[in-house]
């Protein structure tokens, strides 16, 4: 697998990821991703973005809800 970004070989690894939605900061330290090892872009398969889509849809969710109250 080639890095879209600068060419470099990717490489199965875990990479951070941080999200931020109505005033909270969601962080993972560790996801399973592709990652360059020429400038440490990380790519995250199916399932991990399936993940972290549930994950902002929960918070969602509970923030919308504890508005409504």
């Amino acid at each position: 697998m080639e890095c879209m970004y600068c060419k470099g070989r990717m490489v199965k690894s875990t990479a951070p990821f941080d999200v931020n939605r109505q005033g909270y900061h969601i962080h993972w330290d560790a996801l399973p991703a592709w990652v360059c090892t020429q400038c440490g872009e990380a790519y995250f398969e199916g399932e991990e973005v399936s993940r972290i889509q549930k994950a902002i849809s929960i918070l969602e969710r509970e923030v919308f809800a504890q508005e409504a109250v």
